[in-house]
């Protein structure tokens, strides 16, 4: 996955089926590689010695003082988003969405200024309402999870996550795309995940065509402790596979995912895999791996709270954390540091970690959106499978990729080009499973879609 062009080598029955042999060039987009080529590790070490010197970026800090706390990081957050929509021509907009939270018995024991730092960069297409999020958490904690005044430099968790969205604004604002994408720095998610339920609940109340959210958690480290494994060449991807919505659900979905082995397929799971697929394609000496769970034992993210609402979302995490500069009071004993300092930081592998967001995000913001009602003939006994499709609402694509693996396999085997809405494969439906994505100009593909049985 490391070469310019990714090559995926179709094996067809050739003999049988002349008119499906192919080899799929799935070519790096000239646009997105260069953007690639401008994440800058010394730019993310900035914005993390930025982030540090606010001293605590605690979520109850204070809100008053324009040096220190929560507060002023985050109108020097805002002041960067700012900086950068002067050289978005217009698409650009940076807001601070505020709101007073109350009391609530745990761990918010007065009334709380909250305050999400959102920079939107406004799709070109009047008739795209798609939106992309990308998001770290801004706040910081020591060991006590209510100590609001004790210095907390916060640069890898989660400093590391929002120097990434920050960077990832500062790059793509100068570059258009039919679709919206969302930059975003929540608050409040060491005190219970509070600033992504807000903004999850906000997308469910307005109604957004929220397809697909990038949560960036302790990203920027290489060393682990106790197993001392040093490593910047993986990166963890977590995410859920049987949506927490089913549970709920009364239509017979359950029975449905149970009866065709869809267990691993939602929408988390789709998305995981889309990920990896774009990061290894333009990053190069990093290994996307993914971790079949919403997230760690003990520990929680912002994704959260947009999986329980049906949204795809994922959590993007270093490899081998470091609990020794998480959570930490400043110390040092027995000839150990604690605490989260940015001189704890690969800030190259911080730099891979971001271009692997930026690889996603604009693939899926130049892409047209989904193909819809894709469907999977089993009214007969056959060893072919036969799929059908609908062009999608939003965008033009210039064809579509059947993709197909086996049903042990963790991620998409192959691909098989087709401008036509439908295409029978040799392949039995038995042994596979397989999904549509829309393709645009460019070659950039939509998230795929898992077909639904055609049981009439």
């Amino acid at each position: 996955m490391k070469n310019r062009y990714i090559v995926l080598v179709c094996l067809l029955f050739v003999s049988f089926y002349p008119s499906f042999a192919q080899t799929v060039l799935v070519n790096r987009d000239p646009q997105i590689a260069d953007l690639i080529a401008q994440v800058s590790a010394d730019s993310l070490r900035a914005h993390i010695n930025g982030l540090v010197s606010f001293g605590t970026r605690h979520t109850l800090s204070t809100t008053s003082d324009k040096q220190k706390g929560i507060g002023a990081a985050r109108q020097w957050i805002l002041g960067k988003f700012q900086q950068y929509a002067k050289q978005s021509g217009g698409r650009l907009t940076a807001t601070l969405d505020t709101w007073t939270l109350q009391p609530d018995g745990r761990r918010i024991d007065k009334p709380a200024d909250m305050g999400n730092v959102m920079a939107t960069l406004k799709g070109t297409d009047p008739t795209d309402n798609r939106v992309f999020i990308v998001q770290g958490h801004m706040d910081s904690r020591v060991t006590g999870v209510m100590n609001r005044t004790a210095v907390a430099p916060g640069a890898n968790d989660d400093g590391s996550g929002t120097a990434a969205v920050i960077e990832l604004c500062r790059v793509l604002s100068r570059s258009q795309f039919p679709a919206t994408i969302i930059f975003t720095t929540l608050t409040g998610e060491e005190q219970g995940l509070l600033g992504a339920e807000h903004l999850a609940e906000r997308a469910v109340q307005e109604k957004w065509s929220l397809e697909a959210v990038l949560n960036n958690d302790i990203m920027g480290s290489n060393h682990s402790n106790e197993t001392n494994i040093i490593d910047n060449t993986r990166l963890r991807v977590f995410s859920e596979g049987l949506p927490a919505s089913v549970l709920k659900d009364t239509t017979g979905r359950i029975a449905q995912i149970r009866n065709f082995g869809n267990e691993n397929d939602g929408r988390a799971r789709t998305l995981a895999r889309y990920v990896k697929e774009l990061g290894e394609r333009y990053v190069e000496n990093l290994e996307v791996v993914l971790v079949y769970r919403n997230d760690r034992y003990l520990r929680g993210g912002d994704h959260t709270p947009y999986v329980q609402r049906g949204f795809a979302a994922v959590r993007l995490t270093e490899m081998n954390e470091n609990y020794n500069h998480q959570h930490q009071d400043l110390r040092t004993e027995n000839g150990v540091e604690f605490g989260d300092y940015a001189k704890f930081m690969d800030f190259d592998y911080l730099r891979k970690n971001t271009a692997v967001n930026l690889a996603t995000l604009a693939n899926l913001a130049k892409a047209p959106a989904v193909p819809q009602a894709v469907t999977i003939d089993v009214r007969n006994l056959t060893n072919s499978t036969a799929l059908y499709w609908q062009a999608p609402k939003i965008g033009k694509p210039k064809g579509y990729y059947v993709l197909m693996r086996e049903t042990y396999w963790p991620f998409w085997q192959k691909k098989f080009f087709t401008t036509k809405l439908g295409m029978t494969l040799p392949y039995s439906k038995d042994n596979y499973y397989f999904a549509v994505q829309s393709v645009s100009e460019d070659g950039n593909e939509s998230l795929p879609v898992l077909p639904v049985p055609n049981l009439r």
